[in-house]
């Protein structure tokens, strides 16, 4: 099986008629995602995406009408809380965010909710995942996947695509590639995957890109420790020289206080049994140094 997304999977997109909802939407479908709805508040009744994808008002007649179970968010910032609340209560199960931008605060009671409905959100500010050959949700390039069983993880979508395009190239595939977001209030975390991972039985390896801020990175090593001693783990940590104070890049990416630090997130990681990379590129020779004997 796959983790999040995969075959049963039936997709609307809450924006779709905007610019990069109807560029991005293209593209899942073009993939193969089954991609059922979409929804434009004042513009239900119009057929996206070359006649194919029904539009509607609001997400609840959405689901009603097609049994969409997943959404990918391309509203913009200031309704963006808003929509997944709106996902929340019509019952959509999984809930993913790519809009950047959204003010933490706003995002404090709306991961709250999104707890409290037994639902999963995963970003603000995420590139989404991918099941490769099976379904694609978000912005992560199709192109850059194989089939395969390593499980990716990551804070962030460029260095995601770079790590698994190097993957490709050495002929390890991927089970399912995760965004989990960059920003300092996200729905899932690396821990939350780690599990997803755990449990899924077409995942035989793992891939963790972390960045400096926060301690997200360090509660995952120390959940793997206990609990995937035996799985071959690798890791990349972006923002080694970042300086104190400084953002670098996501809304999370900053050391403050001294915590946060690249250096502790390594130093944790491999205590873990973590492999650490030094760029990106370097994480297929990595997986078979921790043991992975999958693809060539």
């Amino acid at each position: 099986m796959s983790i999040l997304i995969g075959r049963e999977t039936r997709l609307l997109v809450q924006g779709i008629t905007g610019r990069e909802g109807e560029f991005h939407s293209r593209a899942m479908a073009e993939y193969g995602t089954n991609l059922v709805a979409g929804v434009t508040p004042g513009k239900g009744g119009r057929i996206a995406i070359d006649g194919t994808v029904p539009v509607f008002d609001t997400v609840s007649e959405a689901v009603r009408q097609t049994g969409a179970n997943t959404s990918c968010i391309f509203v913009p910032a200031g309704g963006a809380p808003d929509a997944v609340l709106e996902a929340v209560g019509a019952g959509i199960a999984t809930i993913f965010c790519i809009t950047e931008g959204i003010p933490a605060l706003d995002m404090v009671p709306v991961v709250e909710a999104v707890r409290r409905a037994g639902a999963r959100l995963i970003g603000p500010n995420c590139p989404g995942a991918t099941s490769p050959g099976r379904a694609k949700v978000g912005i992560i390039p199709g192109s850059v996947h194989r089939e395969g069983r390593v499980g990716v993880v990551s804070r962030s979508g460029t260095l995601t695509y770079e790590a698994v395009q190097a993957m490709t190239d050495a002929g390890v595939g991927q089970s399912t590639c995760v965004g989990i977001g960059g920003d300092p209030i996200i729905g899932t975390t690396f821990l939350d995957i780690l599990k997803l991972f755990a449990a899924d039985d077409e995942t035989d390896a793992i891939v963790l890109i972390g960045e400096i801020g926060g301690a997200a990175e360090e509660e995952a090593a120390a959940w793997a420790a206990e609990h995937l001693a035996h799985v071959p783990k690798v890791a990349f940590i972006a923002g080694r020289t970042a300086p104190e104070g400084k953002r670098m890049g996501h809304a999370g990416a900053i050391i403050s206080g001294g915590s946060g630090t690249a250096a502790s997130k390594v130093a944790a990681l491999e205590a873990a049994g973590f492999r650490v990379a030094g760029s990106p590129t370097e994480l297929p020779a990595l997986l078979h140094d921790a043991g992975y004997r999958g693809q060539a």
